[in-house]
């Protein structure tokens, strides 16, 4: 695997990670269809966890399988593919080697009132079953935030000891956030610049809205002009959030969309200067071949393809 320029500046960023941290990164951002781009497509499947079966995989039944999404995941050409520990011991062996891995190791559901989620798996887990990272889920705003730091502080420690990546997915929710506010550019920008100040190597956070949830944040953006007019602008300004662009983020797919909203939305994210997309339900809840469809626009878009496709078919 020889690295491209692109990719050796990403992993300079990480200027304290271990030869064997950097080599999982490379991994991930030289896998796939967006190999060497330093651009990431991941397929995230928690969702079973999240939402239970049947709102996760009814749409589309054949996502019942463990393995459906191994392979849907290698045949699109995805960077890699996220999920829990029942999920990757079920497809770990048939698929060893042929896509990155990333265990989620905490997890939540839905019965639950409380803003937080239980640690489900270990780093020995990611390690015995071949990761390159592991991913967890904190809820800046949450009564129950300062307890989830400690824990991927911990945890994370662990994980870069053993040579590997650390995802975070930072989800603002509880406390005396509003419901509008979970999505808010002040507080998404704040709940990406907390990932990245708690160790994460890549974040995962969800496309911002306009809307500026702390007055005393909105007195800032005012006074400094910040510019939220776009998507991608809002987007831009929380990668710069990230040590300015320093670190790697990645933009959720979110609720169920049209593939043109999908694709629209994806143009707004690469615009803004983003790492890639982590995309699940809008992917696997689709038949497979729409699946792979959407998949392959994503990737050329991240990858400046799209206008010389449509000329070709000029």
């Amino acid at each position: 695997m020889k690295i491209t320029p692109r990719v050796k500046r990403i992993l300079d960023n990480y200027e304290s990670d271990n030869p064997g941290t950097k080599a999982n990164l490379a991994r991930m951002l030289m896998h796939g269809k967006l190999a060497g781009t330093g651009k990431l497509v991941i397929l995230p499947v928690d969702q079973g966890f999240e939402h239970g079966p049947a709102r996760s995989f009814a749409p589309n039944p054949d996502a019942y399988d463990p393995h459906y999404h191994f392979q849907l995941a290698v045949d699109a050409g995805c960077s890699a593919y996220a999920s829990v520990l029942g999920m990757l011991e079920a497809g770990a062996g048939t698929y060893a080697g042929q896509i990155p891995l990333i265990l989620k190791i905490n997890s939540a559901n839905s019965h639950s009132t409380k803003k937080d989620q239980a640690v489900t798996a270990s780093v020995k887990d990611a390690l015995r079953l071949g990761c390159s990272a592991i991913g967890f889920t904190i809820y800046p705003g949450s009564d129950d935030q300062y307890g989830m730091f400690e824990e991927i502080r911990e945890l994370g420690e662990e994980a870069k000891a053993h040579g590997l990546a650390v995802v975070i997915w930072s989800y603002p929710r509880g406390g005396k956030l509003s419901k509008e506010g979970e999505t808010a550019i002040d507080v998404t920008a704040y709940a990406a610049h907390m990932a990245a100040m708690l160790g994460a190597h890549i974040i995962k956070v969800k496309p911002p809205s306009a809307f500026i949830e702390q007055p005393e944040a909105k007195a800032v953006y005012e006074k400094q002009k910040i510019d939220l007019s776009t998507l991608s602008a809002r987007i831009a300004h929380v990668v710069k959030s990230c040590f300015d662009g320093r670190r790697i983020v990645v933009f959720s797919g979110g609720a169920a969309k049209s593939e043109k909203e999908i694709l629209d939305e994806v143009r707004e994210i690469n615009k803004g200067g983003a790492s890639g997309s982590i995309m699940g339900r809008n992917s696997f809840q689709r038949p497979r071949d729409e699946a792979l469809r959407l998949l392959d626009g994503v990737m050329k878009i991240y990858k400046g393809q799209e206008h010389q496709t449509a000329l070709a078919a000029d």
